[in-house]
């Protein structure tokens, strides 16, 4: 072959590429739009403003924001990444407030960075933002995040997830809107803030607590609420430094609820009681305690036995004690 021949290919599929690259850009700005918010992060869909004067400010319609926080960015000595900050500080200000479906939040926390953080919750909340998931790590053991009492009253929201923050409102919660609320490694849970969520979202239809502790009695009397996901707890010896029995007892009054999954590690929890799911109908059973709790583990299995006996639909997880099976 010829080195013509050889370079024809190549010159072809350039110019496909062309083609394809116009036709995108001669679609309607509301299916471009559609296009780059289902990009997995926020940060490709701004890139695409580089492409032409077509491309410049579609994305700042986007109606779902992911921001991640990647290793690729830059870290200070405390951990923090400017880099990171500074793109969605910069990113947010050159999108219009205008009405969020969803926005994303996964971010190292640090309490000089705190402030930056609460402003971008803040611009998701006065977009009337539906569905946020909000994830914060960092070495503090309470990140005291949304510190503002707008989080709180925030009517627009139908589905909230939120990963290592500590829900602390100043006053009255009002979700009127609210649906699921998702809550993992959340601190102080406690029953009267539990009960001042319920109270608030008048529509909750699902709960989840995953690797949240202070509470000992779930009382969901809610009517709405019909799913409930009790899963990974576990109390650290930071809270109680003079003790060693860190083991809790958890009550479930849950009467409304028609699906119930209870699963991974209960390593805090001794026994686990069930007082009245009289409306379940689907139960998940996908957990486990320490080892050396085996005997405590039986008689929780037993009393299960008798709070399920009217159940329809029972699933066994791979995390359960098969011996427990047994005692059915």
């Amino acid at each position: 072959m010829t080195e013509e021949g050889q370079n024809q290919p190549l010159k072809q599929i350039r110019l496909e590429d062309e083609d394809d690259e116009n036709r995108i850009s001669k679609l309607p700005d509301c299916l471009l739009v559609e296009i780059l918010s289902r990009l997995p992060q926020t940060i490709y869909a701004v890139r695409t403003g580089a492409l032409s004067k077509r491309w410049k400010h579609v994305w700042t319609w986007v109606q779902t924001l992911v921001f991640r926080h990647p290793y690729y960015f830059v870290r200070s000595r405390d951990g923090s990444s400017p880099d990171f900050f500074s793109f969605v500080d910069k990113t947010l200000t050159q999108r219009p407030q205008l009405k969020l479906n969803k926005f994303t939040l996964c971010s190292r926390y640090n309490y000089m960075l705190e402030s930056h953080i609460n402003n971008w919750i803040r611009y998701a909340v006065n977009c009337n933002v539906e569905e946020l998931d909000l994830w914060v790590w960092g070495l503090e053991r309470i990140i005291e995040i949304p510190r503002d009492q707008f989080f709180f009253i925030c009517s627009s929201f139908t589905r909230l997830k939120s990963s290592g923050c500590a829900l602390i409102p100043t006053g009255a919660i009002s979700w009127k809107n609210l649906r699921s609320l998702h809550i993992s490694y959340g601190r102080y849970l406690d029953e009267v803030l539990i009960e001042n969520i319920l109270s608030g979202s008048p529509v909750l239809e699902t709960l989840v607590l995953d690797y949240c502790d202070g509470y000992r009695r779930l009382n969901i009397t809610s009517k709405t609420v019909k799913n409930l996901v009790f899963c990974r707890y576990l109390v650290s010896s930071q809270d109680y430094p003079e003790s060693e029995d860190f083991l809790d007892v958890i009550e479930i009054n849950a009467p409304n609820i028609s699906s119930l999954t209870i699963q991974d590690h209960l390593y805090s929890v001794s026994k686990l009681l069930l007082l009245n799911v009289s409306s379940l109908v689907k139960a998940r059973l996908d957990y486990k305690l320490l080892d050396e709790y085996e005997e405590d583990e039986e008689e929780m299995f037993k009393g299960f036995i008798l709070s399920l006996r009217h159940v329809k639909d029972i699933q066994i997880g791979p995390c359960f004690d098969v011996k427990l099976l047994f005692f059915w």
